[in-house]
Order: C-alpha cells, then structure tokens, then sequence
C-alpha cells in the first residue's frame, strides 16, 4: 500500500498544531516553511482535515490554522481519511470474470478470495491507524527527545504563531 506524500505532510502538520498557545494559529506557508514543502500542496491537505473537523481555520490576513479538537482525540486514521478518502485502498474490479472463454456465473458466486483477503488486510491496517492519536505521537517524540527537538519547534512556533482570539 503507498500512500500519498500528503498523509505525511498532513500528519506533521497536525502534531505541528498541537504545539500552539491557546487563542493562536499558524499560516499555512508557516506550516510549510517549517517542513520545507510546498504552500499549495500543503493548502490542498489543510482544507481536507479543516473540512474532515480537524484544523479550525481562521480567515484573513492574520488568519491560519488550529486544531479543532484535542491531540488525543485526533487519530491518524482520522487524519488518513481525510487526506486520502473513505475508499479502500484495494479495489477489486472482478477481472477474474473477464478474458477469452469466460466461465459462467455460478463460478463467481462467492466473493474474489483475493479481495476479501485484501479487505481484511485494510481492516486490520484501519484498526491500528484508529489505535494511534496524535497525542500518542508526540508523548514518543518527548521521550526519545534531549531537547533538542522541542527547542527547535518552540522557537519557530514563537517566531510565527499568530494570537488571535478563540
């Protein structure tokens, strides 16, 4: 399974969020400044979570992003559905019904053993993305941090997040 480079994109940016003060919001060419990535692609995949409840956005010049809900409460599912849709990511198109001398129906009458073998796969790949909050994935960065990460996003984060009101 390969995912697009906007799930990622996405996923940094939403724990990005959750390093805002309260009552603040960070642009979008601030988000993408950050992680050296493209303003309009970024834009793209901050309108699906803001669209999905995820970010809040704020318009205007002094406008930007925030979290709509806590860290703990966002999931990467969430935030891979957003990004990518609902769709499975398998999609059986029945080919197994189709070529020279096809046989007849009662041959097809049970659900592809592939598919159902590839559904059940993306169930369990959903369940674990369900499993995992962003919450999750920043209190793993902490631990393994000597500060130095913290530090970094800090700075920036005093550098460019916007006080605005809630």
């Amino acid at each position: 399974m390969k995912l697009g480079e906007g799930v990622e994109q996405a996923i940094h940016s939403v724990a990005m969020l959750a390093g805002l003060s309260e009552g603040s919001v960070l642009s979008a060419a601030a988000i993408a400044e950050f992680h050296g990535v493209s303003v309009s692609y970024l834009l793209k995949h901050l309108q699906a979570l803001s669209g999905a409840g995820i970010l809040d956005t704020v318009p205007g010049p002094k406008g930007g992003y925030r979290l709509a809900r806590l860290p703990a409460e966002i999931t990467l599912l969430d935030i891979v559905l957003a990004v990518e849709g609902p769709a499975p990511a398998f999609r059986c198109a029945e080919i197994r019904q189709r070529g020279p001398n096809p046989l007849p129906g009662k041959y097809f009458a049970k659900p592809c053993g592939i598919s159902a073998a590839m559904l059940a796969a993306e169930r369990v790949y959903r369940a674990e993305l369900a499993k995992t909050t962003i919450a999750d994935i920043l209190a793993e960065v902490a631990a393994g941090d000597d500060g130095s990460i913290a530090a970094r996003g800090c700075a920036f984060l005093a550098l460019n997040e916007r006080r605005t009101t809630r």
